[in-house]
């Protein structure tokens, strides 16, 4: 029996989730997140798309993604099949990397995209991976918290930061306190 086809919307955000199988590691050392971060920026240049919040945990990953041209099918299929890849090689594996297809909800509104980013950059906390959020380097978490950082094109914290007000600093401030709380 044939999968229902993914129900698109090119202007709406959409929380996605990735779990490695069995869920074991999906990232073993510091070469592959960078290898994975690195894919994105790969596929961004030919299927463009807008990232504001990803985290990247041991045996999983989120995204908040939109896709204005293409279908976040497309998009997740490129980014898991070039990870599974990569990891396969590297690991001398065989089969599937990722348990099943990939989680995905529509993020419906304005709150919904403080929720969603709140929830994606709080998971490294919630799982005493770390007392600090700004400690985690495999989140965009840190792309909110440090102006000066240099971002990759698809990460716009703009997305995320236009609901404070202040200066880009105030914003920053701000967003921090609705993720600590």
């Amino acid at each position: 029996m044939g999968r229902k086809p993914r129900v698109w919307h090119c202007n709406q955000f959409y929380h996605i989730v990735s779990r490695r199988n069995h869920r074991d590691a999906l990232f073993l050392d510091n070469g592959d997140y960078k290898t994975f971060l690195h894919i994105l920026a790969i596929i961004y240049q030919k299927y463009p798309f807008e990232l504001p919040c990803y985290c990247l945990m041991t045996n999983h990953y989120h995204f908040m993604l939109r896709s204005k041209e293409h279908s976040i099918s497309k998009i997740m299929s490129l980014v898991n099949k070039r990870y599974a890849d990569y990891y396969n090689t590297k690991y001398r594996l065989n089969g599937h990397l990722f348990e099943k297809r990939f989680f995905s909800k529509e993020v419906s509104d304005d709150d919904g995209i403080l929720q969603v980013s709140r929830y994606i950059h709080r998971n490294p906390l919630e799982a005493n991976m770390v007392k600090i959020l700004e400690e985690y380097p495999w989140s965009s978490y840190p792309l909110y918290m440090k102006r000066n950082m240099k971002r990759p094109p698809y990460a716009n914290r703009q997305i995320v930061l236009r609901y404070f007000g202040g200066s880009e600093e105030e914003k920053g401030l701000k967003y921090k306190d609705y993720c600590l709380n």
